[in-house]
Order: structure tokens, then sequence, then C-alpha cells
């Protein structure tokens, strides 16, 4: 692939004012859902091939997804793209002010490969939406997800409107090389810092959708039963390598046992006595993921789980318990199906703990003391979240989804996906019937009137 040939071609394209019309971005996003449907069965395999991920998994944090996030655009682009009035000064009196949304240009999209299918596509609907050309960078991490996502959107898309690149990190070098007019990255912290350093050489605005320990409190004040099966379907969906899952738990010292044992029971319920052969329990992506997630499992004592197949890339949903807040587990974003379990006394020490650490990309609190959860909502900084529930807050179009500091910058989803793509151009009407003096040269006698308007 010639990435400056491509994105030369796009820009070219993107100059003709081709995507520029609400009509042409409505049409094509309707293309984009027609292809979802029709090449589902396609989509299913290839994620299975990748992951064994279930059907049901597939189209919950998938496809359906993408459905819900192209018609609900589809729904609003028109009122989203048209010229907002906004109040005016008495400076600039007479006068009418109006913002009005343009695309950037010429989009690049490196995707990770967690959820390879939606996370790749959900910011291609907003880059869409507002009328961009795009280049997509799936992962080649999920080879057989990556090769089908460029089968299926060359044949429905021109490649000069929207292009897939596939290829290792070479190719991810050269695309972040060129001068696109917006990036937008998820993945890790360390691989966003050299995206963000590529974009800085040509002054790239860029959004970093990164990740982080995303810790999740659980207080005495609970619905024990209804939390723990809430955090083990966060936590071990897609087997755990979810960007917003539960990375750590908080727990209160006086409801640990009773926790843990529902805790146990609903894994049990969920995926079997034996895991290894349920049909609803993802694999660990690679054998690297796996041997980096393994080592994890000395930091603690293995109160649930702990079985593994190499051969197979399965580790069991697992729960650690008496891990220390400086070993290695606390230290990295786990990214697996494994569980460590901390507890706390009072509420400021599950605080104290989270603050410590660079902010998260989630966080989550159970509890029915509004003052506690006030208290956690007021003191830790995060991207986003959700009480007494994990990961659902993902799902929501009307939900900004974003991080912080090294969690990421710029966030999408629904409308906030258009505004993240589109420049916002301030526009000042005036007509030529009044044109006030005061601002002229000579200036002597009208500072006093000019400090009058303006405080």
């Amino acid at each position: 692939m010639d990435a400056a040939s491509l994105l030369e071609r796009q820009k070219t394209y993107f100059k003709s004012g081709a995507t520029k019309s609400v009509e042409f971005r409505i049409h094509q996003l309707e293309t984009l859902k027609k292809l979802l449907i029709e090449h589902e069965e396609e989509w299913n395999d290839a994620l299975y091939a990748d992951f064994k991920k279930p059907v049901f998994e597939t189209y919950a944090t998938e496809l359906g997804l993408l459905h819900q996030e192209i018609s609900f655009t589809i729904k609003n682009l028109k009122k989203w793209a048209k010229p907002r009035r906004v109040s005016r000064d008495w400076v600039n009196f007479p006068s009418s002010n109006f913002v009005f949304k343009e695309p950037y240009g010429s989009v690049l999209i490196i995707a990770p490969w967690n959820y390879p299918i939606q996370l790749t596509l959900m910011p291609l609907i907003g880059a869409v939406a507002a009328g961009n050309t795009v280049v997509v960078k799936p992962s080649e991490i999920t080879s057989n997800t990556s090769s089908v996502m460029n089968l299926i959107m060359s044949k429905w898309f021109k490649e000069e409107f929207i292009a897939v690149a596939e290829g290792g990190v070479e190719v991810t070098q050269d695309l972040l090389a060129q001068d696109f007019d917006y990036i937008f990255f998820t993945g890790s912290t360390r691989v966003g810092k050299i995206v963000m350093e590529a974009a800085a050489k040509n002054l790239t605005p860029v959004t970093l959708e990164l990740g982080g320990k995303s810790p999740c409190i659980v207080d005495e004040t609970a619905d024990l039963k209804t939390a723990a099966k809430r955090i083990a379907w966060g936590k071990f969906l897609n087997a755990g390598q979810t960007c917003v899952a539960p990375d750590y738990l908080l727990l209160q010292a006086s409801v640990q046992k009773e926790f843990l044992e529902y805790f146990k029971e609903i894994v049990r319920e969920f995926y079997g006595v034996n895991p290894k052969i349920s049909p609803d329990y993802t694999r660990v992506v690679n054998e690297s993921h796996f041997n980096r997630l393994e080592g994890y499992l000395q930091d603690g004592h293995l109160y649930h789980g702990g079985r593994t197949d190499r051969s197979e890339c399965y580790i069991e949903p697992t729960v650690l318990t008496e891990v220390k807040p400086g070993s290695k587990i606390m230290e990295e974003e786990i990214f697996g199906p494994i569980l460590p379990v901390l507890t706390f006394e009072k509420v400021s020490e599950a605080i104290a703990v989270i603050q410590e650490k660079p902010k998260p990309l989630a966080l989550y609190i159970f509890t029915t003391d509004s003052q506690t959860e006030n208290l956690v909502l007021e003191k830790c900084s995060f991207g986003g979240g959700a009480v007494n529930d994990v990961v659902a807050h993902f799902g929501s179009h009307y939900l900004p989804l974003g991080g912080v500091g090294r969690s990421g910058m710029g966030a999408y989803h629904g409308k906030q996906s258009f505004e993240t793509f589109s420049h916002s151009k301030g526009i000042m009407k005036k007509t030529f019937w009044a044109d006030l003096p005061f601002r002229y040269p000579p200036y002597n006698g009208k500072l006093k009137w000019l400090k009058k308007i303006l405080n």
C-alpha cells in the first residue's frame, strides 16, 4: 500500500465536494448499515476464528451497537449539520452570529484488536457523518477480522472515500508519517504517545482513546448479589479484553466474604464448573497476551479459577485475593479475565487508592448511600462510568466516551462523534446600514465609551 498516494487521492476526492452534502453522508451510513446486515455471518466467523467469540457477544458488543449508532446518527444528522445561530454581543452591534460545522478533510482511524469491528467502525460513523474521507487501519493481531473488513469495505466503498489499510507496525508508521487532517486512535497509552508525537509533526489534531486501571468499588450498602452478577458479567465479557472492564475491585472488608461467595456462584452459573467447554466464554487473543496474563496469577491468592491452557490461549475466570497494592498486577492494565481484590474499611481509603494512580478510563461504584456515591464522583477523576453497573455506559449514544489524562483525550459516541470529526467555524454577519465610528482611529476621547461597553 502506498500511503502517500492513497491520501492524495482521498484529498482530491474531498476537495471535489462530493462528501459535503448531508444526503450523501446519510446514503453512505445507510450503506454501512446494509453491509453489516448482509455480511453478518462473515463477521461472526471472523471473530470466532480470532477469539472463539460467541455469536451473542458479537452482536451485543459489536454489530448491535453499530446498528444502534448508525440509526441514531441518520435520525439526527440534518439537525446536527445545520448552521446554528448563537447570541450576539453589543460590541459588534448590529450583527448576526452563526456556527457552521465543516469536516476536517481526510481522517485516519487506527483501531485496536479487542473489539475489532466495533472499535473500527464506531468512529468511522462519526467521520462519515461529518463529511470526511477516511482511512481505517485495523489491528493485525485479529488478522481474520481485518481481512474480512478489507474485503467487505472495498466491495461497498470506493477507496478515495473509505479505504482499509491492512498490515503491521510498518503500515501504521507509514500512515502516521502522512499529513492527515485528523487522527483517531484507540489503544494503549504507550502507543498513544507515539501517535501523538507523530501527529505533532504536522500539527494534526488527535483523539486518543486509551485505557488504564479502571476501579470498581463495592460498599456494604450495595445489593451484593446483583453487584456480583453485574461485575462478573462486565469483567469476563470478551475474556476481560475490554478497555472499560473493571480492572480491580475495591471491596469493603465487612462484606468481603459474602460478596466473594456470591461472585464465585455466579461465575459458575455463567460458564459452568469448567468454563473451558462453555460456548459462551471467549479466549485470550494470542500467546503473547496469554503469557503476560499468566504471569499475574502469582500476584495474589487464587480464591477462584486460575486454570490455564496455553494451546488454546485459555485462562479461566479468576479472582485473586490478598493482593498487595505494589504488585505488578496493580501497576499495569490487566486486559484479561483476572480480577484482583483489595479491601478497605472506610470509603476514603478506596478513594486514596484510586487517586494514587493515573486517571482511569472508567470507574464504577456500587452503593445505595448517596453520600458515598457523591463523594466518589466528586473526588475521583476518570473518563466515565456508572453507579451500580459496569461497562453498560459504553453502549449509550447519549453519553460521550473518552478518557482524561493518561486514559486519553477527546470523546466520541452519538452527537459527540459528529462534533469530534467536525470543525466548528464561527461566522459573524453584518449589514452595511450601520457602522459605529468609535472603533476607528483617531481614538482620542473614545476609551471611556469602550470601557462602558466592554465592562
